[in-house]
């Protein structure tokens, strides 16, 4: 038990605000979270899978240490809990997939800096996308970023998009497809990978259609 006391650290920046909370976010930012966050927790809803937005995570038992928040984290084989903040290596891994969504104030750290953090913490994938319109960084001409851990573990690389701007994601077994203020996932067929309520709706249409086709009129069930 008390090793157990010691072992905990009262982080400085889980009760005062980083230069990232004082900056705020539009509602394209938000709303596009928000999306993702849904589609990604339907997407793993029959696994053991925890999908965090904004949350600090740690790597030292520095209680001073500055967090890195992704806007979206995804941590595979591991139970989504309430959590104030995340050490890796001691609250669980480090997340396999990290996505941020442009600002102004930190698109130039997302596409520079943040590659060589997210490596440091062991992440697998990081995608960076610009919702924007005109692009942040108009000279890529691009919304969509991503990079993966290279085998060394030691630094990422940046993936090589499709002509249409899509990245292939491992982790998330899914093609990462720009489409304006959107960042869509769509399966190996070519199928939209749709949020809880998205399938809940296809399917109860699919349902209604079926009764239909058998002379029965839904609406009247």
């Amino acid at each position: 038990m008390a090793r157990h006391i010691e072992d905990e650290v009262i982080y400085y920046y889980d009760s005062h605000s980083t230069e990232e909370d004082l900056m705020g976010e539009t509602s394209l930012h938000a709303d596009l979270v928000i999306y993702l966050v849904e589609v990604l927790r339907w997407l793993f809803h029959r696994q053991v899978c925890a999908i965090y937005d904004n949350l600090n995570f740690y790597q030292t038992a520095n209680p001073d240490e500055y967090p890195i928040a992704p806007d979206i984290a995804v941590i595979k084989g591991v139970s989504h809990h309430p959590a104030r903040s995340w050490r890796v290596g001691k609250s669980g891994p480090a997340p396999q997939v990290v996505f941020e969504i442009a600002s102004d104030e930190t698109w130039k750290k997302d596409l520079t800096e943040k590659p060589g953090k997210y490596a440091e913490m062991e992440v697998q994938e990081y995608f960076a996308y610009d919702p924007n319109e005109p692009l942040l960084m108009r000279r890529a001409n691009r919304r969509l970023f991503g990079w993966r851990l290279d085998q060394s573990g030691r630094s990422m690389r940046e993936m090589q998009p499709r002509p249409d701007g899509s990245l292939w994601s491992p982790s998330l077994d899914s093609w990462l497809v720009p489409d304006g203020a959107m960042l869509r996932l769509y399966d190996r067929n070519g199928q939209m990978r749709l949020t809880g309520m998205e399938a809940e709706a296809k399917r109860a249409d699919a349902l209604a259609e079926k009764l239909r086709s058998l002379g029965i009129d839904p609406d009247q069930i």
